[in-house]
């Protein structure tokens, strides 16, 4: 997807990439929500869900979701991932300190700041801070939200 961010310029944002523990999921519960905003933005975007499969089921889970999965044990796996797929075209959604590299690696950065917390190196890096992965979510579902947040 293409935006004008006044003062910024233009992004086109391609791909967007999600970290599980913490973000998509909090305890072993996806996150309400999370599931309908998914299938939407399938549409529009390559989804891939980054995880060090710490519960096993992150394959599963992003079968059953539709997106691909990626195994990434370490943060410097998630870095790698953001620079295979092009940092100006990816966007990132996590809170741990094993996603700081790829929030401050991606285009757009998203730190959630949810039940389990977020690093403090992570929201640091973000480009973004929310509160709920859904509001992550939904500035992709509509543009206008994250212009508004980029914007100079």
């Amino acid at each position: 997807m293409h935006f004008d961010i006044p003062g910024a310029g233009p992004m086109d944002i391609e791909t967007i990439l999600l970290d599980l523990n913490g973000t998509l999921r909090v305890g072993k519960n996806l996150v309400p929500g999370v599931r309908g905003r998914i299938a939407q933005l399938r549409e529009k975007y390559r989804l891939i869900l980054l995880s060090g499969d710490t519960r096993g089921d992150a394959a599963a889970l992003a079968k059953e979701l539709g997106i691909e999965f990626i195994f990434t044990p370490t943060g410097a796996d998630k870095g790698a991932i953001v620079d295979r797929f092009g940092a100006e075209h990816c966007a990132s959604i996590g809170n741990g300190l094993i996603d700081l590299l790829m929030v401050e690696n991606a285009h757009v950065g998203i730190a959630a700041l949810q039940g389990e917390g977020a690093h403090r190196k992570t929201l640091n890096a973000a480009d973004i801070i929310v509160t709920n992965v859904n509001d992550a979510l939904d500035l992709f579902l509509d543009g206008s939200r994250l212009i508004a947040t980029l914007r100079e």
